[in-house]
């Protein structure tokens, strides 16, 4: 995928874990989880709103574009 989500990172900055995050913005630890680990197709700006305000950050600061990522999905689209 060409969006990479780097949760993870900003958690480890902030000294807290998935489910404090999760308590405190009131998603599901099992939703953050698949955002976590990249496996969500999209997400709610609601939700994105939520996880900033409670880690003091920009959505770019969690989520990158990867370009490499995009070409790499490009050359298996064309196998």
């Amino acid at each position: 995928m060409s969006i990479r989500v780097t949760l993870d990172r900003v958690l480890l900055d902030r000294r807290m874990s998935l489910t404090e995050l999760s308590e405190r913005v009131g998603v599901t630890l099992a939703n953050l989880s698949i955002l976590k680990t990249g496996k969500a197709k999209a997400v709610r700006f609601s939700t994105l709103e939520a996880l900033c305000r409670e880690l003091d950050c920009q959505p770019g600061d969690l989520l990158v574009f990867d370009e490499e990522g995009e070409e790499d999905r490009k050359r298996v689209a064309a196998e």
